[in-house]
């Protein structure tokens, strides 16, 4: 799976917008990381008590995990190795003050007439 792609559209983003990005994201890798962004927001809140609507993803990598080498047998005696290949996925949330939006005045142009 392509891990890094995804993990790339939620960088910086808010961690609920994150897993909207993710739910809709068509790639198979989604799906996992989607897991391991639900796990590190439940961690912030259970574990440290922070307010889920505060989170940010600040960081999140893919690095090379362990691959398993598994033959498969080929004509007139030979095998070819496959290389099954995996991945260790990280996010790391943070929390930040919620932004107060401040009202804009309108203001309304005329004509001076």
């Amino acid at each position: 799976m392509k891990v890094r792609r995804v993990v790339e559209l939620i960088k910086g983003r808010n961690a609920q917008d994150a897993l909207a990005v993710l739910q809709f994201a068509p790639q198979a890798a989604s799906g996992p990381v989607a897991k391991v962004l639900a796990s590190a927001m439940a961690n912030a809140e259970n574990n440290l008590e922070l307010d889920p609507d505060t989170l940010w993803v600040s960081a999140a990598f893919v690095d090379e995990g362990p691959t398993m080498k598994r033959i498969q047998p080929r004509a007139q005696g030979r095998t070819f190795r496959i290389l099954k290949r995996s991945s260790h996925i990280t996010v790391e949330v943070e929390s930040r003050p919620k932004v107060v939006s401040k009202a804009r005045k309108s203001s309304v142009k005329g004509s001076g007439r």
